[in-house]
């Protein structure tokens, strides 16, 4: 899944993410994609607008602890 924003020549974003969902005791969820943070995101801020738009597709998991959470350098 690639998320917002503009993204390389080669269709990938400049960022390689995970992240992990938790509602303890009744469902959990891992997506990951890549992303493309507009100029001056703070690491806090793509985590959020990727929280975001991971419960925008899962609503039930809006309220879900979060058990992990990355971001790299897409490249190698």
């Amino acid at each position: 899944m690639t998320t917002q924003n503009a993204q390389t020549s080669a269709g990938q974003g400049s960022h390689h993410w995970v992240l992990t969902l938790e509602l303890p005791g009744r469902a959990a969820m891992t997506q990951s994609g890549t992303y493309t943070p507009p100029a001056g995101t703070t690491r806090y801020d793509a985590y959020l607008a990727l929280r975001q738009h991971v419960t925008a597709g899962h609503p039930e998991m809006a309220r879900a602890t979060t058990m992990f959470f990355a971001l790299e350098s897409n490249q190698l």
